[in-house]
């Protein structure tokens, strides 16, 4: 009897291990862990920032005429996501809305300091800036752009009655003090050219470039013919020193790198060929005498400071 219950209590230990067995299978086999990771690579890969509908695109809003705040929907502003009660308008909304029109796309303009747009694309939080930004080389090594939707002449600009108010070169403004906006071509390649120019610390917006000036802190400024002709619109004390095509003006160490320097452009994420050959689908069809146009109705419309 006592062998006869041994070999009953044997033939339970093996169906009890015979069935922990078999619930042992199923969970090794419910680990298809690798076959997912691909699909998420593939979602990377395909990223083109518009799949809501919704084109996030980044500006300083405080870049006039390129780009400002206002505190209503008056010519076709629009509104701040991140800045409750404030809208956006300008050259680059107006540019921003004409991409939008002929995508079917939704616009969603973002306030962000300039220092932050690049990265602001990089990380995709934005799918683009619209923000007044040269083509430069250094720039386009961090992010790809679509464009140009604008060509600015560089320029600088003083008050009439100051002693560089006649100046035909950059020569003639020898000596003095001077600033522009930070993180541009004009403050970091251009006003280094004058010779012993006491070259202030950058502002850094262009309003603020501006009020140096008006203030007289500084005895010229520089950038481009934009900011230039939208300043000299609001305040007539101002006038506009223009050196292009003349062998005073601010140079360049080829023709290519004037281009990179003037041309201005959309900045999209390295790589986002979708977005940018969707931009410039828009942009081609425009002239330069349609971006003009444009720019003399941004300044037309701009708000007083």
């Amino acid at each position: 009897m006592k062998r006869f219950v041994s070999i009953l209590m044997l033939l339970a230990m093996i169906f009890a291990l015979t069935a922990c067995g078999e619930t042992a299978i199923p969970a090794e086999s419910a680990a298809p862990a690798e076959s997912e990771a691909p699909a998420e690579e593939s979602s990377a890969a395909e990223f083109t920032g518009v799949e809501d509908g919704v084109f996030t695109v980044g500006m300083e809003c405080a870049y006039a005429p390129y780009n400002w705040t206002q505190m209503d929907d008056s010519n076709g502003a629009v509104p701040i996501s991140n800045v409750p009660g404030a809208y956006a308008n300008g050259y680059d909304v107006m540019i921003a809305k004409k991409i939008c029109e002929a995508n079917g796309w939704e616009l969603e303009i973002v306030s962000s300091a300039w220092d932050s747009l690049c990265p602001a694309v990089q990380s995709k939080t934005m799918d683009a800036n619209i923000a007044g930004q040269s083509m430069t080389a250094d720039r386009m090594a961090e992010v790809d752009m679509a464009g140009p939707y604008y060509y600015a002449t560089i320029v600088c600009v003083t008050t009439k009655d100051s002693p560089f108010a006649s100046a035909s070169s950059i020569a003639d403004l020898a000596g003095g003090k001077c600033t522009s906006q930070s993180g541009t071509i004009w403050y970091d390649s251009c006003l280094p050219q004058i010779p012993d120019a006491e070259l202030l610390a950058p502002a850094e917006t262009a309003p603020a470039m501006i009020m140096q000036l008006q203030t007289g802190t500084v005895d010229f400024v520089c950038t481009d013919m934009p900011t230039a002709m939208a300043a000299v619109a609001k305040d007539d004390n101002l006038v506009i020193l223009n050196f292009s095509g003349t062998d005073g003006d601010f140079q360049f160490a080829s023709e290519e790198e004037r281009a990179e320097n003037v041309n201005i452009g959309i900045s999209v994420l390295k790589g986002n060929s979708f977005l940018r050959e969707a931009i410039d689908s828009v942009l081609s069809q425009m002239t330069e005498d349609d971006f003009n146009a444009l720019m003399d109705q941004a300044i037309a419309i701009q708000p007083e400071v």
